[in-house]
């Protein structure tokens, strides 16, 4: 709608430039925006203000000639001046009508993307495999996920990669200790925790068991069979604990798309040998740097991308170059989008500059860090355990669906154990994901079990309970949510209300997919779930005056069903029928 009163601004604009009330060549950004009062219209623009001093007229008069000029159109009722010459439009509710029953008739709710569909590589997750997932994983995870899903639901294709960390030092200990204890390996990789701990310890108390890992590193890096024997059997294990994860969290993750940092280890010599024939390196105390002019320090000079150590070692921003010249050149990406922590973005904003000089990505290529702030305990700082340990991921989860349980349970003590157990795993999970993607995504944000789970504000169950809410609705009924005939009529200030709001549906997804922020999707179904319940209090539906009336508030339910379903899905949330 907002694209429709756009191209109707324009044409006015094109008029009075023909007619001399404006100067030729003005292309300003025709701004259009949902109101807030809907008494004042459900569209606004400011364009008369904005070029009111060009055309040498005041703002109101200016506001009058562009009404006179507007095209007449079917789907807005009426145009009227407010305030300083704001153009507020009303949507003429037979032919928002229209658009509701053309959503409600769609698989994909009349939702499409506003621009070209895009290849979309998403980088998210990113564990590192030598621990243990933790708390600060659930964000690059949740929000990479809920972005991957509102882009496949535009129609991108969307490729995630699930850059772990596979490589590095750290793998010398770990293998020299799996080495040492091969019996027990099986039975202590169940706590990734306790093995890295056990092997640290054994590295920091033995200098032979230290320097075997040493030794173990150099041979992992030169392609020894055995020792890659062992990594690859470490990887395995650890993935399965990340996978069962993401099983658990109902995220779009697979072993499929993992490609860690290993991968691109035979490529990381090229980079670096690509970069020194573009002229971009230089050689500073014995380690390979690019150095960026735009990029400078406190004292003024300029940062360096360092590429290889002096001791001939590799770093993140190697591998990184290597995945993005990958991610060009092989996946042919339009677009890539990184959900990696917020404190990260001065080395993404160095590694795309290098990779662009370098040439490693294609032109047209976007590159985008979605960076994301930190999720903190009740004092705002850093989650941790009682003991100032780090708070595995798992626990976190267990801790959110056992509290689900005795929450379910005591609003509804007949429902049996199984569907207790489902019901509370379902709110469980949901909450923990709803209470971070409803936050900005750069914010950080205090971790608060009682608010989360919480049936009242802006929570997963006040949402998932809104979604039961429409599902019981037609349950009385006895009758699917597609079985409803009639036509939607909009008369009573509710049903209006609500259908705006449905109507926003699609421009809403594609502001999710552009910015890659999951909180605009969680305020406007928090939105939408408050309007369906002042539409299911002031207007009854199954006790309405007739059956015209009824069938077209059955209508509207469903296509309220239909949105909150498919929006809580996109988020990554599982829908009840009942709770």
């Amino acid at each position: 709608m907002k694209d429709s009163i756009r191209h109707l601004i324009q044409q006015a604009l094109a008029r009075l430039t023909d007619d001399g009330v404006l100067p030729e060549g003005l292309t300003p950004a025709i701004q259009v925006e949902n109101t807030k009062d809907k008494s004042h219209g459900d569209f606004a623009s400011n364009i008369a203000m904005m070029l009111a001093k060009p055309a040498g007229l005041k703002p109101r008069e200016l506001a009058e000639k562009l009404i006179a000029a507007l095209p007449q159109d079917a789907q807005i009722s009426k145009v009227e001046i407010a305030g300083p010459g704001f153009l507020n439009f009303f949507q003429n509710s037979d032919a928002l009508a229209g658009r509701l029953e053309a959503a409600l008739a769609d698989p994909q709710l009349a939702v499409r993307k506003a621009a070209a569909a895009q290849r979309v590589v998403i980088d998210l997750s990113s564990p590192n495999l030598a621990k243990e997932m933790h708390v600060g994983h659930l964000r690059s995870t949740i929000i990479g996920d809920a972005v991957g899903r509102v882009l496949e639901f535009l129609g991108d294709e969307v490729i995630r990669q699930n850059h772990v960390g596979d490589w590095g030092t750290q793998f010398g200990m770990l293998l020299a200790y799996l080495e040492e204890k091969p019996a027990a390996a099986e039975s202590e990789l169940a706590d990734l925790e306790q093995f890295y701990r056990a092997a640290k310890q054994r590295f920091d108390e033995s200098a032979a068991f230290a320097d075997r890992a040493r030794e173990l590193v150099v041979k992992l890096q030169a392609g020894d069979a055995d020792c890659l024997r062992l990594w690859t059997r470490f990887n395995d294990i650890s993935l399965s604990h990340c996978q069962k994860i993401y099983d658990r969290l109902n995220v779009k993750l697979s072993p499929a798309d993992v490609k860690g940092e290993s991968a691109y280890n035979a490529e990381l010599p090229g980079i670096v040998e690509a970069l020194r024939e573009k002229g971009l390196l230089t050689e500073d105390n014995g380690a390979q740097c690019v150095f960026l002019d735009e990029f400078k320090n406190a004292e003024g000079n300029p940062l360096p991308v360092i590429v290889q150590k002096a001791g001939g070692g590799y770093l993140y921003a190697t591998t990184d170059l290597a995945a993005m010249r990958y991610r060009s050149q092989v996946l042919h990406a339009d677009r890539v989008l990184y959900f990696v922590d917020q404190r990260q973005a001065l080395h993404f904003q160095m590694a795309f500059e290098v990779a662009r000089r370098a040439g490693f990505v294609h032109a047209g290529m976007q590159l985008e860090h979605m960076g994301f702030g930190t999720m903190n305990g009740a004092d705002g700082r850093p989650f941790k355990t009682r003991d100032g340990g780090t708070v595995k991921l798992i626990d976190l989860l267990d801790e959110a669906e056992q509290r689900a349980y005795a929450l379910v349970k005591d609003k509804n003590p007949q429902l049996d154990e199984a569907e207790l157990r489902q019901i509370a795993r379902a709110v469980g999970i949901s909450a923990v994901k709803y209470a971070d993607l409803s936050k900005h995504r750069t914010s950080d944000y205090r971790f608060n079990f009682e608010l989360m789970l919480s049936f009242e504000g802006n929570t997963a169950p006040y949402l998932l309970y809104a979604y039961t809410r429409v599902a019981s609705v037609f349950r009385k009924l006895g009758k699917g949510i597609d079985e409803i005939d009639g036509r939607i009529r909009l008369d009573a200030e509710q049903e209006l209300a609500l259908a705006a709001k449905l109507a926003q549906f699609g421009e809403l997804l594609n502001n999710v997919g552009e910015k890659g922020e999951p909180h605009l999707l969680c305020s406007y179904l928090y939105d939408l779930a408050g309007l369906f319940s002042s539409f299911y209090e002031h207007c009854p539906i199954l006790a309405a005056d007739n059956e015209e009336q009824k069938q077209s508030r059955l209508r509207l339910a469903a296509l309220t069903g239909k949105t909150l379903k498919q929006g809580l899905e996109l988020l990554g949330l599982e829908p009840l029928e009942r709770m």
